[in-house]
């Protein structure tokens, strides 16, 4: 049995500006704290081969994909489909899970 702690987990800055925590980092998926200050974003980008859904913990925020934007907050499960483009904005402290598959990579991260 694997178990990591959040507590534990060493935070890094994505290459899309997010700083995240990993938990799991498998050959077919990966799991992820990210965490957002107030008026900050990530840049916009996309995954060419990965899968995301985001989870919402704690904050307020406004999430676009390909265009289309909606406020989102605790409790909310965001799909971002492989290639699709897509931001998300604190408007207050915001913490949520992200999950990738395939696992996330810097390699699979693109900005227009």
């Amino acid at each position: 049995m694997q178990v990591e702690s959040l507590a534990s987990a060493e935070s890094f800055t994505t290459k899309d500006g997010s700083t995240i925590r990993e938990l799991h980092h498998t050959g077919v998926q990966s799991l992820a704290e990210a965490a957002l200050e107030p008026g900050q974003a990530t840049e916009r980008h996309y995954h060419a081969r990965a899968e995301e859904i985001y989870f919402l913990l704690e904050g307020e925020g406004e999430m676009e994909i390909d265009g289309e934007r909606r406020r989102v907050g605790p409790g909310d499960a965001i799909l971002i489909p492989a290639g699709a483009r897509h931001q998300i904005r604190a408007e207050a402290p915001l913490r949520f899970l992200c999950c990738c598959a395939p696992p996330y990579s810097h390699g699979d991260t693109f900005f227009d």
